[in-house]
């Protein structure tokens, strides 16, 4: 497969030597109807001045007269009614001419040969040397009628332009040859380094140098490129970092799980302590399950599989019925609960939507101070609703509030040990915020509090 410089140099070559034959033919055709009938008429009156002059004057040498003009740069033939011819200036290639086109130009008509000579390229209708591409027009001399016929000598007139014209079209076709050529260099080698960057992606080395200074187009895409080769960096390090969280979060109560039942068959235990492991089995058979359930959710966000069952409901009355549902957690902790909840209704899932509520509600109450308090709250606009759910408890700092919504993310390790979650609630909170058209952010401040705001569409 031929290399894109190779391919940019030939198609360019192409697009030229295409571009000079449409501009020959364009050009031909403008010949053909509008200067070749101009170039006709100026030689009919160059013609008509030259006879009017001989006319005036019968003294004259006819042929001197003749001679003379044909050196100024034109080719003359002149033919006497009694058939004797005579050639003035650079002779004619084609000497071929009708007896019938004599004898017009006899009988007093002028002959447009200039105008009438066959269709063709302009280069041989206006350099073709033949006695046909003249002017012919009726002549009387010293009572003498006679046909003359002109024409210019385009040779003795434009030799030097023809060198002129030759090399200026060497010289410019080699030149836009060679401007080609390395202006192409100049603009695939940033690609071929695209290239080059792309293999070592491939290769999983996201450490890519590549010219981002351009301005143009390219410069642009330079930019994108590694962008996005420092979010695959950064997907692929949540890959591993996901892949590690969920191995130890499933690992974890499974070593619990077999730790406590090999105690149930060896050892002899009473019943308070058979209670205890039994019920340290089941809260991480709880905790597993939880796990299961969150990850199979979170595939199927991914995977949008027309997960979003939309109707219309009460927003405000399915935040207080879950309020009502932890307020035994609620008291146990003595937090004091708060809401400004005005009725609104919106169109979206409720049940997804509810998992939203319950995440944050619940984050709220395990992130809080002791006899803290929890605010939530309801604002309304033309287009959108703000759901707000603030605390009074450890908050977080900067880093943490970027990847707060990152899968198996914890805010700290402290709060990991001491609390239980499986890191995955924010980040199906924020998905499913996202699939509903809206969006999640949160402010937070260490040791005082944070607050997570959700905006939602309300069509």
């Amino acid at each position: 497969m031929k290399s894109l410089y190779v391919k940019f140099v030939v198609i360019t070559i192409g697009i030229m030597v295409l571009s000079g034959v449409l501009a020959f033919l364009i050009s031909n055709t403008y010949y053909q109807q509008k200067l070749k009938p101009i170039n006709d008429q100026k030689n009919t009156k160059i013609a008509l001045d030259i006879v009017r002059f001989a006319e005036v004057h019968p003294n004259i040498n006819l042929n001197e007269y003749l001679g003379n003009i044909s050196t100024i740069g034109y080719q003359i033939y002149l033919v006497g009614n009694s058939g004797k011819d005579s050639f003035f200036g650079a002779p004619f290639r084609d000497r071929t001419l009708s007896a019938s086109t004599k004898k017009q130009v006899f009988q007093g008509q002028i002959y447009h040969g200039i105008l009438h000579f066959p269709q063709e390229t302009f280069v041989t209708g206006f350099f073709a040397n033949e006695l046909k591409n003249t002017i012919g027009v009726p002549l009387t001399h010293n009572g003498i009628n006679y046909a003359l016929f002109i024409r210019p000598d385009i040779k003795l007139l434009f030799n030097e332009m023809h060198y002129l014209f030759g090399w200026l079209l060497a010289l410019m076709i080699v030149l836009s040859i060679t401007m080609v050529i390395v202006s192409t260099k100049y603009l695939v080698k940033p690609i071929s380094k695209l290239t080059a960057a792309t293999t070592s992606l491939a290769k999983g080395n996201f450490n890519v140098e590549i010219d981002i200074d351009r301005g143009d187009e390219l410069g642009e895409l330079s930019h994108s490129f590694l962008q996005m080769s420092r979010k695959l960096e950064q997907l692929d390090e949540m890959r591993k970092e996901f892949i590690s969280n969920i191995s130890h979060d499933i690992q974890s109560p499974l070593s619990n799980i077999k730790g406590y039942t090999n105690l149930l068959e060896k050892e002899p235990l009473g019943d308070i302590e058979k209670t205890q492991y039994i019920s340290v089995i089941n809260g991480e058979i709880e905790r597993l399950s939880t796990l299961t359930k969150q990850l199979l959710l979170l595939a199927s966000l991914d995977r949008n599989d027309d997960i979003l069952k939309k109707k219309t409901f009460n927003v405000a009355k399915q935040i207080k019925d879950l309020v009502r549902n932890y307020q035994w957690a609620v008291n146990e902790k003595g937090i004091m609960i708060s809401y400004t909840l005005a009725d609104k209704e919106i169109i979206g899932d409720p049940s997804l939507l509810f998992t939203v509520w319950d995440n944050l509600l619940t984050n709220a109450i395990k992130y809080n101070k002791p006899k803290g308090s929890i605010d939530i709250s309801i604002k309304e606009s033309a287009e959108s609703i703000l759901v707000t759910f603030e605390d009074t408890g450890i908050g977080m700092n900067n880093e943490e509030m970027e990847r707060i919504f990152d899968r198996f993310y914890r805010a700290d390790i402290a709060r990991s040990r001491t609390v239980e979650g499986t890191g995955l609630g924010l980040s199906i909170a924020s998905t499913i915020v996202k699939l509903h058209g809206g969006t999640i952010r949160v402010n937070s401040k260490e040791k005082e509090g944070t607050a997570f705001v959700v905006e939602l569409p309300v069509m």
